[in-house]
């Protein structure tokens, strides 16, 4: 995402970072030194999520849903949001928000994990047990539904190698659990385990990224969407 940013022309009054999570040092450091004027606004639900904000001029921390937000229309330049918009049971409503807050011209930039994410996981265990993930073209016709212009959509496969045991306790250590509201509650059992052993240790995580304007103007008739797609 931040490579992205060499290639767009924006100089972000206020940002926004939607669904900011834990503090992450080096994205947040390599934002406030390319854009050093800016004020960032942190957006997270969980509450324990906004601590230790303190590396931009006038860091701002709100506790809120991102297809709620508590700002004003026209207030944002940028918003950013870094592996975020795959916990959203409701994409759509969240990108609308974006539109929403972004001033004409404002840019959105995020990244999500893709449908091929844990496959290796989803085909041992069955789909229930596995957290469901958005297509990128599907994500890109929610851009253009929801007013913004010319997005872009890419995407890239990365596969990670765990010894026995490691996935899981890295899904856990990463806060990457099932959201599924029909996901099964109860204990699994040896079974489950047995089949838990059986997964890959080569897994896949399919990570999507999309960037898109807000029209300077509210005749958006003109939209265009292109698509592109980054194999290893």
């Amino acid at each position: 995402m931040l490579e992205r940013l060499d290639y767009v022309k924006l100089a972000p009054r206020r940002i926004l970072d939607a669904g900011s999570g834990p503090p992450r040092l080096p994205t947040s450091r390599a934002l406030g030194k390319r854009y050093p004027k800016a004020d960032v606004v942190f957006v997270d639900f969980a509450f324990s999520m906004l601590e230790k904000r303190g590396l931009f001029r006038k860091p701002k921390a709100i506790c809120g849903d991102i297809v709620q937000l508590p700002l004003a229309a026209g207030t944002v330049d940028l918003v950013w949001s870094n592996m975020a918009l795959h916990w959203v049971a409701d994409p759509p409503a969240a990108l609308r928000e974006f539109q929403r807050v972004l001033t004409p011209g404002g840019l959105v930039m995020f990244s999500m994990l893709g449908p091929d994410t844990l496959k290796e996981l989803r085909d041992a265990l069955g789909a229930e047990r596995v957290h469901a993930f958005h297509d990128m073209h599907d994500v890109g016709d929610m851009l253009v539904a929801a007013g913004f212009s010319a997005p872009v959509m890419d995407m890239e496969m990365i596969r990670i190698e765990y010894k026995k045991g490691d996935l899981l306790n890295d899904l856990r250590a990463t806060g990457q659990t099932s959201a599924r509201a029909d996901r099964p509650r109860g204990l699994a059992g040896r079974r489950f385990a047995a089949r838990l052993d059986g997964v890959a240790t080569t897994v896949t995580f399919e990570v999507v990224y999309g960037h898109a304007w807000n029209p300077a103007q509210s005749d958006t008739s003109a939209k265009t969407i292109r698509i592109f797609k980054r194999m290893p």
